[in-house]
């Protein structure tokens, strides 16, 4: 049995080389579909993953703690205590990279030329910085230099609309623990430019300590921001952080803090895999149009190796393996190819001719694919998988012919 398996391997071998030009241009086409699988995967991986990313800048963190009703009404009323005791050491304990707290406040800044309503972030400059979400290009001035830095860090574009610039006064409002307007005029002493130009409206920078003492605080704060190695990895380590907050507080993944990012996250694959399905089902067309013609070809030499004693099951299992050398043949180029044409790609794509668009997505003004060795697995299966499924009907077909029928075809 294993000496006709061998003979059938090597007829099918030949079997695929009699038409070169045929096979040659099947050979292209279905490399061609193997690494336009693997370049747009590598695209959509890029591109969740850039926007879970810069959505962590944002929020920041990959899990935050915050008064139970703080989500509800984000006001200085729903604060709560720094991290102690069973929390703090569960802060301190890895996978946990970094944490900050911060007070986080909806205000208004007012200028001599107009007013914004923006949200006021009471940070502690190391702390953010260890965390990744401190702005991290500052065109003007500085950054904060303490959590009692009396200066204000503010965006380019809400510069522009203030009709302000560096080292002017503005006022900054908001309301106290007794729900009463508070204000304090400060000296801008930074403009940064977000990777997300949206949140340069949004988000005015000053110390902690300054923005607690502004609102009647004491030591009280808005949110505990964390962050670990790797945002994919949360679920695993974020119920330590829920046990350890006990009652009254709310812990929240980044998934859940922003819904939109974790479902893009959930049906990456997804897309991913019915992707390939659509591109390999247009190509099988071409896989089975082939086959049909090789079977056309060769009906009469079919007929005469029935008459000889060859089994109907060795004829399928040679045209199978016909297909088999061809998509095996198509992977290997198609892989090759998508590791020589993305890995280059992965220092970043400029896509800012379409960054306004992009940005609504949140999304920057570069792209940079991720080429992931599960969406070659995944190819690899979907290509196998449905190729030899196609191939099944000529193949069939071949070991169905009658042998005195296939002889006498002209």
């Amino acid at each position: 049995m294993s000496h006709s398996l061998a003979v059938v391997a090597t007829l099918a071998w030949r079997n695929l080389w009699r038409n070169h030009r045929r096979t040659l241009i099947m050979l292209l086409a279905i490399a061609t579909g193997v690494w336009a699988m693997i370049f747009m995967s590598a695209l959509m991986r890029g591109m969740t993953d850039q926007m879970v990313r810069n959505g962590l800048h944002t929020l920041p963190g990959e899990v935050q703690v915050h008064h139970a009703a703080y989500r509800r009404d984000p006001s200085v009323v729903n604060s709560m205590a720094p991290p102690s005791g069973t929390l703090l050491q569960e802060l301190e304990r890895p996978p946990v990279t970094a944490w900050a707290s911060r007070v986080r406040v909806p205000a208004v800044i007012a200028s001599e030329r107009g007013s914004r309503g923006v949200t006021l972030l009471g940070v502690d400059p190391a702390a953010e910085t260890l965390l990744d979400s401190r702005p991290d290009n500052i065109l003007e001035g500085r950054f904060l230099l303490g959590v009692d830095d009396r200066g204000l860090v503010i965006g380019a574009s809400l510069a522009r609309r203030l009709e302000t610039r560096l080292g002017k006064r503005v006022v900054i409002m908001s309301q106290d623990l007794d729900n009463n307007v508070t204000d304090r005029g400060s000296r801008i002493v930074g403009i940064y430019k977000a990777r997300l130009p949206a949140t340069e409206d949004r988000f005015v920078y000053a110390g902690r300590a300054v923005v607690q003492d502004m609102l009647d605080m004491g030591s009280m704060v808005s949110e505990i921001a964390i962050t670990a190695d790797d945002y994919r990895g949360v679920a695993a380590w974020y119920p330590g952080i829920v046990a350890a907050a006990g009652g009254g507080l709310e812990v929240k993944p980044w998934h859940e803090l922003d819904t939109f990012l974790g479902s893009m996250l959930a049906v990456q694959d997804g897309f991913a895999l019915v992707f390939m399905v659509v591109v390999f089902l247009a190509l099988s067309f071409g896989l089975v149009n082939t086959l049909v013609m090789a079977v056309f070809e060769r009906v009469r030499e079919i007929g005469l190796m029935q008459a000889l004693g060859m089994r109907p099951r060795l004829i399928l299992i040679q045209i199978l393996l016909e297909s088999l050398y061809l998509l095996c043949l198509g992977l290997l180029l198609g892989n090759v190819l998508a590791l020589v044409t993305i890995k280059p790609l992965e220092s970043g794509i400029d896509i800012s001719g379409v960054a306004q668009g992009m940005e609504m997505m949140g999304m920057g003004s570069s792209l940079y694919p991720v080429l992931s060795s599960a969406d070659m697995v995944m190819s690899t299966a979907v290509v196998v998988i449905l190729g030899l499924l196609a191939s099944l009907g000529p193949a069939w077909r071949a070991s169905r012919l009658d042998p005195v029928t296939a002889l006498n075809k002209t």
